[in-house]
């Protein structure tokens, strides 16, 4: 594999990864601007955006965009995060020109059609409506809510039904000026690409993105607290979360292995104990998610009414049980899962983009393969139990609870306790 940058003179930067087996091609633009860069009026436009960029542009109707990529048997797509929004493409090798034609066409020429505004507004306020039902996808709203309150990080990507409803071309287009500019952009092509050819393309297509960097969002902090709702609801939801560390800090592996250990797989401490030894719930599992200033471990469980203070109990004392001990085996299947996961990523251009994409705009340059099984390989029992201590002296926590049953108060209670463990 060949990997190759070039920074044009906009300020974009271009990464690919040549894989010369391949004969298909994935590419697409990532945007170093997400929810958490809207202001309070503007909740949701960063998702509402990535929605209309593909609803008509000043060449193209939404259907002729549709109908280009799929003439050519590729797919299109988009995805807006709290950072950062990605608009890609997957082709074949001949198409690459007209995916970065169509790419650049749907973020520099956006018609923003009032008819297909209105159309999409009902489309997104089905979507919230959605959310609301599942309850399992409402309880990490909660939860980042919770984890980040009053702030543009702990508020919903998707908006309310009311800002979504107050979007109009001149807010879009304010938005979109304001923080789409070619320092902040990213474009990766991986597969069956050239990088010259590429370069070339992206210079001429995306011109019209320069200017300064845009503004850098207000700095987050983790708030904490608890949220307890009474839903009728065949079972209870759980989250919790406490403060993490933010993409770049030191510490961030060895905190990603004792989040394996604990809640990453069938393996783990969690889920063989609640599950496979006590029958306590279905789903268990703990994560980490690092942005650029913060970073927030969680961990969610779907339980009976009857089984969430027994539960909840258990999972205190894995967490605080976890930071002190935790084995070398452990350790090691942790670091073996680290190591696949970055390796399997290799193997496919669409996943490759999206690596190659984060690592430019988090380090500013792509990562070798070598650079990141070094930092996995690094971790040791010993700073992967720091990892775990770390998070219980930080001393916030955050809870959610969705469901019925006189427990859940209790349970929120008995979460309370992790903290003061490391008092």
């Amino acid at each position: 594999m060949s990997v190759a940058v070039t920074k044009l003179k906009s300020g974009i930067n271009v990464v690919t990864d040549t894989m010369a087996h391949l004969e298909t091609a994935s590419l697409g633009v990532w945007v170093n601007a997400g929810s958490r860069d809207e202001r309070r009026d503007e909740h949701g436009i960063s998702h509402f955006l990535e929605h209309m960029a593909f609803k008509g542009t000043r060449r193209r109707s939404a259907r002729q965009i549709a109908e280009e990529i799929e003439a050519v048997g590729g797919d299109l797509n988009a995805a807006t995060g709290a950072e950062t929004t990605a608009y890609y493409a997957r082709v074949l090798k001949p198409d690459v020109p007209l995916a970065l034609d169509v790419l650049a066409d749907i973020l520099s020429e956006p018609a923003f059609d009032r008819e297909e505004l209105a159309r999409e507004q009902n489309v997104i306020v089905q979507e919230i409506g959605a959310v609301a039902d599942t309850p399992d996808d409402l309880i990490f709203e909660h939860l980042q809510d919770v984890a980040f309150p009053d702030q543009p990080l702990g508020r919903s990507i998707l908006g309310t039904p009311k800002t979504v409803r107050s979007f109009d071309g001149a807010k879009l287009r304010d938005y979109l000026a304001r923080n789409y500019r070619g320092p902040d952009m990213v474009v990766a092509a991986a597969g069956a690409v050239d990088h010259e050819a590429v370069v070339a393309e992206v210079e001429q297509r995306f011109s019209s993105f320069n200017g300064a960097a845009s503004p850098v969002p207000e700095p987050a902090s983790f708030g904490g607290g608890s949220h307890v709702e009474k839903r009728d609801l065949e079972q209870v939801h759980i989250a919790l979360a406490l403060s993490g560390v933010p993409q770049t800090d030191p510490t961030l592996y060895s905190l990603q292995a004792f989040t394996n250990v604990l809640g990453g797989g069938m393996s783990s401490r969690l889920f063989q104990e609640a599950r496979e030894k006590r029958g306590l719930c279905y789903s268990i599992y703990s994560f980490h998610m690092a942005y650029s200033d913060v970073g927030m471990f969680g961990l969610y469980a779907g339980t009976d009414a009857a089984d969430t203070s027994e539960l909840m109990r258990l999972v205190v004392d894995e967490i605080a049980n976890t930071a002190e001990t935790l084995s070398e085996p452990e350790i090691a299947r942790a670091k073996a899962q680290m190591k696949a996961g970055l390796l399997m990523a290799l193997e496919s251009s669409g996943e490759r983009i999206g690596q190659l994409a984060r690592q430019m705009i988090v380090y500013g340059r792509p990562l070798a393969i070598d650079e990141l099984v070094a930092k996995v390989e690094a971790v040791t029992v010993e700073n992967a139990r720091a990892a775990g201590r770390a998070l219980l002296r930080r001393g916030k926590l955050a809870t959610a609870m969705l469901g019925l049953g006189s427990g859940l108060e209790s349970a929120a209670a008995i979460a309370e306790s992790l903290t003061r463990r490391a008092a």
